[in-house]
């Protein structure tokens, strides 16, 4: 299959869903996590996916990065169908196109924090705009390069992801619970960053529950079993009340 399946959909929507269904069967029984879900996130845009916990939100953030394959509908990234290929296929696509941040598992404990940032510079096979050492630097930790991840407190843990996922300069940034755990300040500063990044260009979407991250936000997505709700809240305040 080629690079080249594009989508309908303006220029300025770097990440586009249409109509996500996900499946998943145990035994006799079935459960619908997606149900139908169309989404569309603009460059420069920074959206806040919210819902109740089984609501389906990281499981449309797996399937927007391509960790996951939906049961029906389409994912395209920067013009690019990441969707309905193979492994292969959607971990080069990812590489080239994706930014993702989960809230655990976006460093490998045996790596330093430098050379956790540089796999996936590698992985790419090009050279990046921004060297490891001021991606380190740009989150706070350029005194921690060498560091390994089990020797980093929680707040650096989040930066230290957050470089990884900014690795590569991805048109489309995908976190999962980016502050969950975080202290206020630490919060904050791992959200000036997503912002910034939106302000350069890219397309960030975050699942949370955090006020804070929907505060942000220009845009709120609700998810309700399944099902997606655009809610364009006209202003902070309207946007904090959808936060479950």
């Amino acid at each position: 299959m080629s690079d080249s399946t594009h989508t309908g959909s303006s220029s300025d929507d770097v990440l586009t869903a249409r109509e996500l269904y996900r499946f998943y069967r145990a035994g006799e029984e079935e459960t619908l996590a997606l149900r139908g879900v169309s989404l569309k996130v603009r460059r420069g845009e920074t959206v806040a996916v919210v819902g109740p916990s089984g609501a389906g939100k990281s499981t449309l953030l797996a399937c927007l990065a391509g960790l996951d394959e939906p049961s029906g509908g389409e994912v395209h990234v920067d013009g690019v169908r990441i969707s309905h290929r193979p492994e292969t296929e959607r971990a080069r696509l990812r590489a080239r196109h994706v930014g993702v941040l989960l809230q655990t598992r976006n460093l490998l404990p045996h790596l330093s924090v430098r050379d956790n940032v540089r796999l996936p510079q590698r992985a790419q096979g090009r050279r990046t705009r921004v060297p490891a050492e001021e991606l380190l630097a740009r989150v706070g930790l350029a005194t921690r390069a060498h560091a390994l991840p089990h020797q980093l407190s929680g707040g650096e843990l989040a930066r230290a992801g957050l470089a990884v996922a900014l690795a590569n300069a991805p048109a489309v940034l995908l976190a999962d619970e980016p502050t969950g755990e975080l202290d206020g300040e630490t919060e904050q500063l791992v959200l000036s960053m997503l912002r910034e990044r939106a302000a350069e260009g890219c397309a960030v979407l975050i699942v949370t529950h955090s006020r804070e991250a929907v505060r942000v936000a220009d845009r709120v997505i609700t998810l309700t079993d399944g099902k997606a709700t655009d809610t364009r809240p006209q202003d902070r305040g309207e946007a904090r009340d959808v936060v479950g």
